[in-house]
């Protein structure tokens, strides 16, 4: 088999430790030495071309893009972009696997911050402090690869048996729980009352010659996180609008995968505020919560259902004054980004054993339409848009409706301060993403270096933002 070729982006200088270590190690390590084949400029071998083709040619030929970002951005061609950003432009491009590294860090150049941002929406970030950390991260997103990509094989968690569990570790009134609803709802074909629930259990692929799976215990165990302790949900309520002390509401549940769910789901909807309505078309009033229902138990279940059952993190619910943050523990697959969350998309759950009990029970949908579903509720109810975002965990962010307000006015002021020309282009942008320049300056009838002047206030305002290269990218209205 042919070594899977790593490409490392970086700005040399700010990097060159990390750069070596990482081809060292890559080179050395007992598996990835076998499987991988590292580029750094500094090993290769020289030739009469320029260090620029040399990279591009070498991004062209890689499988893996590893970038690593800190403070600097990089020397700059005569269009203003740096080495690395061309790198990583073309890696986009070509659609290569893009593990992307952040060095944590007090202040970075605009034009790196800018450079950070751009990769938000499109790829796996995460951060790290020193090599030690790099090292780590970097294995941890290699050996997922190698599993996602066959190279090597590992069972999925939900589906790994549980070592000490036994049948007495399984409440048979939730199986039969279970089985009532499913057949109602998705004409699940047993019976509650025929008994034979190691049958259905097994129909489910949720136990082998009395061998029991995770699964099995996170969705009927009489008490999973005797196995299984980080499988709890941890929900918290906040004063204002960060982690501080005092906490007025803090909880630790426990039990099944669908207690956690009802239990995190009541958390946040009996301490969110709701608009009540007058009893002109029945006796019970009519509440409005300023968060949807459906759309804060979507996010919930997908935290639930998709998180990293590996982690010893938890599922974390955190409510403050201006949003509402859930976080998992957990990775896109790849391929997948938060953009493509926005619409249609696969349905690739990280644990199969466990989403498809929850689809049979009505937690989940198994089409990809989850996410979707939470912006057109969140639109249908008057809010902005979430916000989805994955760094060292994945998070669903809710704006609640006095922070909405506060944004509204900022708007408003942003929206005054425009030129009828600004107005115009971001209505176009509004109407196209993929508009271009050329297009831009027609309709707004002035030059296209104008277009690009106004393009850039609108960025700085926080008005529009850019996503992916100049070629092959698109804009996006932020507010």
């Amino acid at each position: 088999m042919d070594k899977i070729r790593i490409f490392i982006s970086s700005v040399q200088a700010e990097f060159s430790h990390e750069r070596a270590m990482l081809f060292d190690y890559l080179r050395q390590d007992a598996l990835f030495g076998q499987l991988f084949e590292p580029f750094i400029f500094e090993r290769s071998v020289a030739n009469d071309k320029s260090a620029q083709d040399v990279y591009l040619e070498q991004v062209e030929k890689c499988d893996i893009y590893i970038g690593l970002f800190g403070k600097k951005y990089g020397c700059e061609d005569a269009d203003g972009i740096s080495p690395t950003e061309k790198e990583y432009d073309l890696a986009t491009k070509l659609s290569k696997t893009r593990l992307i590294y952040i060095k944590k860090a007090d202040e970075r150049e605009e034009k790196e911050s800018a450079f950070i941002r751009k990769t938000e929406n499109n790829i796996t970030r995460k951060t790290f402090c020193d090599s030690d950390e790099l090292r780590a991260e970097v294995y941890a997103s290699l050996i997922r690869y190698l599993a996602e990509n066959e190279v090597i094989r590992t069972t999925p968690f939900d589906a790994t048996f549980c070592k000490s569990a036994t049948w007495e570790d399984l409440d048979e009134r939730k199986i039969k729980r279970f089985i009532a609803r499913t057949r109602k709802k998705r004409s699940f074909p047993f019976n509650e009352e025929e008994g034979d629930y190691k049958t259905v259990l097994a129909h489910l692929s949720l136990i082998k010659d009395e061998r029991i799976t995770n699964a099995a215990i996170l969705l009927f165990g009489k008490m999973p996180q005797r196995f299984f302790i980080t499988s709890s949900v941890k929900c918290c309520q906040f004063y204002g609008n960060e982690i501080t002390r005092p906490i007025p509401s803090y909880h630790i549940y426990d039990g099944d995968v669908f207690e956690l769910i009802d239990q995190a789901v009541s958390f946040v909807m009996s301490r969110i505020d709701a608009k009540v309505y007058g009893r002109d078309k029945t006796i019970l009033a009519e509440v409005e919560p300023e968060l949807p229902l459906l759309a804060v138990t979507e996010a919930i279940v997908n935290a639930i259902c998709h998180r990293d059952y590996t982690s010893n993190a938890s599922v974390q619910v955190m409510l403050f004054n201006n949003r509402l943050e859930i976080w998992n523990p957990g990775q896109l697959p790849y391929g997948l980004t938060t953009e493509m969350l926005k619409g249609q998309h696969d349905s690739q759950p990280a644990n199969p054993l466990l989403a498809r009990p929850m689809y049979l029970f009505g937690s989940i949908e198994q089409m990809g339409t989850g996410t979707k579903m939470i912006f057109e509720l969140c639109k249908e109810h008057g809010l902005l848009p979430p916000t989805l975002q994955q760094d060292q965990n994945f998070k669903v962010i809710f704006v609640r409706k006095a922070e909405q307000k506060d944004l509204e006015k900022d708007l408003e002021k942003d929206l005054e301060k425009m030129t009828e020309k600004q107005l115009t282009i971001l209505k176009q942008i509004g109407k196209n993403q993929h508009v271009t320049i050329a297009e831009l300056s027609k309709t707004v009838k002035i030059n296209e270096r104008n277009v690009r002047e106004n393009l850039a206030k609108l960025k700085s305002k926080g008005l529009i933002e850019r996503i992916g290269p100049d070629k092959g990218g698109y804009w996006r209205v932020v507010k």
